[in-house]
């Protein structure tokens, strides 16, 4: 496992324990919220019963706030005022709410208890977001640490006929597997003898349809470049995301990203 593996592993980590943080912390206010809300009513009437929905009511748009925000951070976009205002307006309300009536007990033990959860809740908020941000960019410094990436080297593909070329009548030769050096030993006259015709050198379009070639290092790499834009915040996920490469094959690849704004700067 390289760094940037490591990194991601950890960074995945960190999400799950915040957001188990987030949850337990408002299961934790939901009883204080429901006696807010029920102002004495008799247990089990309907004020009673109806006082249970206040505390979720808040919470799941507190938790699809904060989730959106997530999916925007890794992607290196900027929510508007409306949605910060939506946030710390549930998170207030939320704190107001729990500690309402031991304010005006005049309980300073109360005040502490009640306040702890909601402000776990309020700095975990915010600390997901920019722990998610900050590790994305650790990633990527890890696999710029682990070296440039080398020129991509001899791919392993299929021989594959030229398109114009005509199927043999006899039986065709095997599409080869093997690593393609820079100069054919097909082209030896020795390795092969008298030079044969266009139709027994490769197999028939119909054989080669039904494989597929490989892509290489800096196919990917065009495609990242070309879909790029200038408010995106290159990491290995978002290289995955646009070109479908592997998890190993996208640490390098966000790392020459990396590497073209160096050079560019």
């Amino acid at each position: 496992m390289n760094g940037a593996e490591s990194v991601e592993r950890v960074a995945v980590q960190v999400d799950r324990l915040c957001w188990a943080g987030v949850l337990l912390g408002l299961a934790f206010t939901m009883t204080n919220v429901q006696q807010f809300a029920a102002n004495g009513a008799r247990s089990w009437s309907l004020p009673w019963c109806t006082a249970w929905l206040l505390d979720p009511m808040v919470s799941v748009v507190l938790l699809s706030i904060l989730r959106a925000e997530q999916v925007t951070a890794r992607h290196g976009v900027r929510t508007g005022r409306w949605v910060r205002a939506a946030k710390w307006f549930t998170l207030t309300a939320t704190y107001v709410m729990n500690t309402w009536e031991a304010f005006t007990a005049g309980s300073p033990a109360g005040v502490v208890l009640h306040s702890v959860p909601p402000l776990v809740v309020f700095v975990a908020a915010e600390a997901v977001t920019d722990l998610r941000d900050k590790l994305g960019a650790a990633q990527s410094a890890a696999a710029v640490s682990a070296g440039r990436p080398s020129a991509p080297g001899p791919e392993r593909c299929l021989s594959v006929p030229e398109p114009g070329a005509s199927a043999d009548r006899g039986q065709p030769r095997p599409a080869t597997i093997g690593l393609m050096p820079a100069t054919s030993a097909a082209t030896s006259p020795a390795a092969d003898g008298p030079k044969k015709p266009a139709s027994d050198q490769g197999v028939s379009a119909g054989a080669a349809s039904g494989r597929r070639r490989r892509t290489s290092f800096a196919e990917y790499l065009a495609l990242a470049r070309k879909v790029r834009t200038p408010e995106v915040t290159v990491s290995p996920a978002w290289v995955r995301e646009v070109t479908g490469c592997s998890r190993g094959l996208s640490s390098r690849l966000a790392a020459a990203l990396d590497a073209d704004d160096g050079g560019e700067r």
